[in-house]
């Protein structure tokens, strides 16, 4: 079976960048630790490289190659959003417990990439489990709801175009069909749920 190339190329990228902006992040730490006056700017650094390495991480979970018996803690998943939620507008709780399959964390953070999508002005984004059915639920002012692009999670050949910025909605129909699951999702005006 040929393998995807695509989710290859994505975890080569993001291996490839953990480490230099894991250095910067350390060099940024050192400088804080001198006697300068440059705290402010040191802040907004330390900020922006603590978000960039959890974005990385993130994408290189959502868009890498998920090896079948490959687990993640809990742990790892969650210091990644936590970085992301203190330094963007969305706010996410992973209330999942314990190692998962690094397939259906995959799963998870693409639909968490779906909703970060329909919330334009930020929002609290909760993920749970309840046996092996996974929840998200997002409250926020403002739902942007695309019924085209959201439907376009259930049939891979759907014949949607994806932008760049939506290339977690064209990989999520193969993700799923790959782990054996089905998204189905709902929303208001203030609120969007889905669960696989």
């Amino acid at each position: 079976m040929q393998p995807d190339l695509a989710a290859l190329v994505g975890s080569r990228i993001c291996h490839d960048l953990i480490s230099p902006i894991g250095a910067i992040g350390n060099g940024v730490e050192l400088l804080s630790l001198t006697n300068g006056s440059t705290a402010p700017e040191m802040a907004l650094i330390n900020d922006s490289v603590q978000n960039a390495n959890a974005r990385i991480k993130l994408f290189r979970i959502a868009f890498g190659s998920a090896a079948e018996g490959q687990r993640i803690s809990s742990t790892e998943v969650q210091s990644i959003l936590t970085a992301i939620s203190q330094g963007g507008r969305n706010k996410f709780h992973w209330d999942i417990q314990g190692d998962q399959q690094r397939q259906c964390v995959r799963l998870a953070l693409l639909v968490l990439l779906c909703f970060e999508t329909a919330l334009p002005m930020g929002g609290e984004v909760t993920i749970t489990q309840q046996g092996e059915t996974w929840f998200f639920t997002a409250k926020a002012k403002r739902i942007n709801f695309d019924p085209d692009l959201w439907n376009s999670t259930g049939n891979a050949t759907n014949g949607h175009v994806h932008t760049a910025a939506q290339v977690q909605f064209a990989l999520l129909p193969t993700a799923l069909a790959e782990a054996d699951r089905e998204l189905t999702f709902a929303a208001s005006d203030t609120g969007l749920t889905a669960q696989f």
